[in-house]
C-alpha cells in the first residue's frame, strides 16, 4: 500500500474556463463542439459514456457504454435487449449519461428519457460493425451467468459456424439501439481551487433551452 492516503490525493485544475458568452444557444450543438474538441485532442475513448438506469424498485447501476451516433433527437448506444440495463430502462425509461474528458479537465452530464431507435437504424449500425462483433453479439447473451470463458468461446465457434459460407449475418431480435432524449445537460470546466465553471442547459416547456450557471 503506498504511504500517500487518497484522502490526499487531488489535482488543480488549470487549463481552461467557461463563461456564459462561450456557450451555444442549443445544448447539442455545443456538445458536438466539445467532442469534436475532445477528438482532436486524442482523449482515450472520447465517445466513452456512462450511462446509469434504475430499475422499477430503485436499485441503480451504471456502466461504461459507447456513444454510437448523435443529432438533434438525442444520444444513441447499442446493446441487448436482454441485458440488465435493458431490463431497467423497459421498467423505468429514464437514463442519465456521463461523459468525462480528463485530459480537457471537461464533464458533461445527461438527463433524459429512453426510446429504442428503429429496427432500420439498428440493422444499418449492426451491418456496419466488424464481422467478429456481430458474431459476437449474437454469441453473447448478454449479463447471464457464465461457467467460463471458455463457454463463451464455444458459443462463438457454433456462430461462426453457421455462417461459414458467407451468409450474412443479420441482427439477431435481441440486439439494437436506445436513444436517450434529453431534458437536461449540464457542461463542467475545472477550475483552479475547486471553483469550477458549471452550465446547466434546462429543457422548458415551451421547448426552448433555459442556461443557468450553477455553483460548483
Amino acid at each position: 500500500m503506498s504511504d500517500e492516503s487518497i484522502s490526499d490525493l487531488r489535482k488543480d485544475y488549470q487549463k481552461d474556463s467557461l463563461t456564459r458568452a462561450d456557450l451555444l444557444a442549443d445544448p447539442m450543438q455545443q456538445f458536438q463542439l466539445w467532442l469534436d474538441v475532445a477528438r482532436k485532442a486524442k482523449v482515450l475513448e472520447p465517445t466513452a459514456m456512462n450511462l446509469a438506469t434504475s430499475s422499477a424498485d430503485g436499485v441503480i447501476s451504471s456502466r461504461m457504454v459507447l456513444l454510437k451516433d448523435l443529432d438533434q433527437r438525442g444520444f444513441s448506444f447499442f446493446t441487448n435487449y436482454e441485458s440488465r440495463k435493458a431490463n431497467d430502462l423497459a421498467e423505468h425509461s429514464r437514463a442519465a449519461l456521463c461523459f468525462w474528458w480528463g485530459d480537457l479537465e471537461r464533464q458533461v452530464r445527461i438527463e433524459g428519457v429512453i426510446e429504442k431507435v428503429s429496427a432500420a437504424e439498428s440493422d444499418h449500425y449492426y451491418s456496419r460493425r466488424p464481422r467478429g462483433s456481430r458474431i459476437g453479439a449474437i454469441a453473447s447473451r448478454q449479463s447471464t451467468k457464465l461457467s467460463s470463458h471458455a463457454e463463451l468461446e464455444q458459443q462463438v465457434q457454433v456462430v461462426e459456424q453457421q455462417y461459414a459460407d458467407g451468409e450474412e449475418i443479420q441482427r439477431p431480435d435481441y440486439w439494437g439501439g436506445y436513444r436517450v432524449l434529453p431534458n437536461s445537460l449540464e457542461f463542467w470546466q475545472g477550475r483552479p481551487s475547486r471553483l469550477h465553471d458549471r452550465f446547466c442547459y434546462q429543457l422548458a416547456e415551451d421547448g426552448q433551452w433555459q442556461i443557468t450557471r450553477l455553483s460548483p
